[in-house]
């Protein structure tokens, strides 16, 4: 029989003695689900296939994250409770976090707090291996918060493997951005995972993810300069290293190393911040701009991250850095999105047509199912346009592929671009960071 696609759980459905509440994660094979376990008296969290009625092989995927999760036990590794078919949908039921190490990368990092996570993570990542137990997808959203955000636990093992010997092969499964080279084309080891663990690690102290083809140094190379010592930077340097050889043999080696060297960072950091309390320069006047740009329009306006010339906050939307005037005609970080468009690199809807930012090719859809969005506000002027919601800053509609006539503007704009007609932030910027044209004409 094949397999029906099922809809997503509604809030306050009966699941056996669960009752959904809502839908906090998605995936390609599966959904979770926030519950209540209404005999325990418990808030869970329910990973729920895709698939009404799985294949074998999908089946046997969730069978091996169970007995791969219950050979491990360690505070910093996410049990699973428990795992039944409960009116014929299997059902994997895991204790209820709070945020992902993804969504607090959104906010900076203090070196100490990075050092604190980076060793849970690493505590985890050593457990597993000497359990021979290879995740394959370690990354920020699979490391997930409890106890207020002072434990840190890592979790979805469904592409993970048993490394009977030191290289084994695998599917190339695993999430791009954080994926060994090895890895890509279907060899894993437990270098793999020291590698994915590496960016993460690099990612928190630095503030920016290496990408391919990694050469050193990599983007926030001089921010981690400044916020630890050479020999904690060897360390992630190793870790990532192209030749799978070159990097530490596995998770506890290099948590033994990371050890080593965590109370010399601290010092590190501590020897500094006295040596900028004795000397306190001026501060320079571009960055006093920048810092209040960001506190008055940095959420409006989602400058996440930084442009490479100048280092200056930009968002995923922008086309030309709106303080240095370099183009983005490529996003070279992470998205919200769950995809991305294959010419930009900018983030995509799975039920988009089009890619809304470039006018390149069609991107999709990728699911036949419609997705709403608090970010949409606006509507495409095409009268035969398919579903005419837009995002702000979008140039063509994703739907119809029209281009958008509409001259956007932002809440606190105060100025428009003489060119474009688009709202820009009052004498903040040098350039008009949608259509690059100057502003200090």
């Amino acid at each position: 029989m094949a397999a029906t696609r099922l809809t997503k759980l509604r809030p306050r459905r009966m699941l056996g003695k669960y009752r959904i509440e809502r839908h906090i994660a998605g995936g390609g094979f599966a959904d979770v689900y926030r519950a209540f376990d209404t005999i325990e008296g418990i808030h869970v969290a329910l990973k729920v296939p895709r698939l009404r009625e799985a294949t074998k092989e999908e089946l046997d995927d969730f069978r091996k994250e169970v007995r791969l999760n219950s050979r491990l036990n360690h505070p910093n590794i996410l049990p699973i409770k428990n795992a039944d078919f409960i009116t014929d949908i299997f059902v994997i039921v895991y204790p209820l976090g709070g945020r992902t190490l993804e969504e607090r990368l959104k906010t900076r990092l203090s070196v100490k707090t990075a050092l604190e996570y980076s060793e849970q993570i690493l505590d985890a990542v050593a457990h597993a291996h000497e359990h021979r137990v290879i995740h394959c997808d370690i990354k920020p959203a699979n490391l997930v918060f409890f106890d207020d955000g002072r434990l840190l636990r890592l979790t979805d093992f469904g592409i993970g493997r048993l490394g009977v010997r030191t290289m084994i092969q695998g599917s190339g499964s695993g999430t791009v951005g954080y994926l060994a080279p090895e890895q890509a084309m279907g060899k894993l080891s437990f270098r793999s995972d020291v590698f994915s663990t590496g960016l993460v690690l690099y990612r928190m102290l630095a503030g920016r993810l290496p990408e391919w083809p990694f050469e050193w140094p990599p983007p926030g190379h001089l921010n981690l300069r400044r916020r630890v010592p050479a020999e904690m930077i060897a360390l992630l340097r190793r870790s990532i290293e192209i030749d799978a050889r070159r990097r530490f043999a596995n998770g506890r080696v290099m948590r033994d190393a990371f050890v080593r060297l965590k109370a010399r960072t601290l010092k590190h950091g501590a020897r500094r911040r006295r040596r900028r309390a004795l000397v306190r320069p001026v501060k320079d006047w571009q960055e006093v701009r920048v810092r209040e740009f960001k506190r008055r329009y940095g959420r409006v306006l989602q400058t996440r991250f930084e442009c490479e010339r100048c280092g200056d906050p930009v968002s995923e939307a922008m086309q030309v850095c709106p303080w240095c005037g370099k183009e983005r005609k490529r996003h070279r970080a992470d998205t919200r999105f769950p995809a991305t468009c294959p010419r930009c690199h900018r983030g995509v809807k799975l039920d988009w047509k089009f890619c809304p930012w470039c006018y390149g090719p069609g991107v999709g859809p990728l699911s036949d199912q419609e997705y709403s969005d608090r970010h949409y506000d606006g509507r495409c002027a095409n009268p035969g346009c398919s579903r005419k919601v837009l995002m702000p800053f979008m140039r063509y509609c994703p739907w119809c592929h029209r281009k958008v006539r509409r001259a956007w503007k932002f809440q606190g704009a105060t100025r428009t671009c003489h060119s474009c007609g688009w709202g820009v932030p009052g004498n903040y910027w040098d350039h008009c960071a949608w259509c690059g044209t100057s502003l200090r004409d």
